[in-house]
């Protein structure tokens, strides 16, 4: 480690965090939020279903996938809570989006490396929502031969591994190999929080001091090394954003929640299996 990392202060559970993550008596569903996932075309929704049961999972009040009309089918067969949100073609996205009204958006996960995903994300920017941005998204904005709208609202997260952050700031990794400058160097970009994935994850937001989530002390995170972990992790942040949560606070809760249901379940752990120990981590 560099001697910022090491300087860099971990983050610990407190029990303010614990109550912030409860539900009242007297709240109803409409209170805790509408958090949406976009799903990636027909055959490829599988990512937008796990982000959308960790949203779910993690408290928000209704989620909803939106995808294309011939992706119907796929999801309304193995969803039953989260609602399904189709849209007719390419040219009706924004309107659907918009009039489904979300309070946060997830968008990346499998979403593709098209044209037409690439206009979807940059309507999705427009409307200036918190959003989570992973994956296909990270890509899409990487791309400096169409620029794409900026980030607007600085509560969004953007969730990179190494290799898509190195797409996003190519020019910094050949300046340092310290991953909390890498992160600040990043959140100073796009504007937004960003959680640069890890076994110590680093999260650094334009109005936050970097902040470590640290796996050593969870005997099997390591089991998160698994296809569509970091898609459930993308879930739980966009269901706090849809709760109200603020996005440094969305993204160090997520990653240490993340961590936490990977010690629940321990050896054998796949993507299916986080969002199921939610409710254990939380009791």
């Amino acid at each position: 480690m560099t001697p910022l990392e090491d300087q860099t202060p971990v983050f610990e559970m407190t029990d303010v965090h614990w109550q912030s993550l409860g539900k009242s008596g007297a709240g109803h569903k409409h209170r805790y939020g509408h958090a949406v996932v976009v799903s990636g075309p027909f055959g490829q929704g599988g990512a937008a279903r796990l982000a959308a049961r960790g949203a779910l999972r993690i408290g928000a009040g209704l989620v909803s996938v939106v995808c294309r009309a011939d992706a119907v089918a796929e999801h309304a067969a193995q969803l039953n809570a989260i609602m399904v949100k189709p849209y007719a073609d390419d040219t009706d996205f924004l309107d659907h989006l918009t009039a489904i009204k979300p309070q946060a958006i997830c968008i990346g996960p499998n979403l593709g490396l098209s044209s037409a995903s690439k206009t979807q994300l940059g309507q999705a920017l427009t409307l200036g929502l918190p959003m989570c941005i992973d994956a296909d998204a990270i890509t899409h904005l990487s791309d400096r031969s169409e620029p794409l709208p900026e980030v607007a609202n600085r509560q969004s997260v953007m969730t990179p591994h190494e290799g898509e952050l190195r797409r996003f700031i190519p020019e910094v990794f050949t300046e340092t190999s310290c991953r909390v400058t890498l992160a600040r160097r990043a959140a100073d970009k796009a504007g937004c929080v960003v959680l640069f994935k890890g076994p110590d994850t680093v999260i650094a937001g334009p109005d936050h001091a970097p902040m470590i989530v640290s796996s050593k002390t969870f005997q099997h995170a390591s089991w998160l090394a698994t296809a569509g972990s970091g898609d459930v992790l993308a879930g739980f942040i966009t269901g706090l954003l849809a709760r109200g949560f603020d996005g440094f606070d969305a993204a160090c809760l997520a990653a240490e929640l993340h961590f936490r249901c990977a010690e629940a379940f321990g050896p054998g752990l796949i993507a299916e299996d986080i969002p199921e120990m939610l409710p254990k981590v939380l009791r």
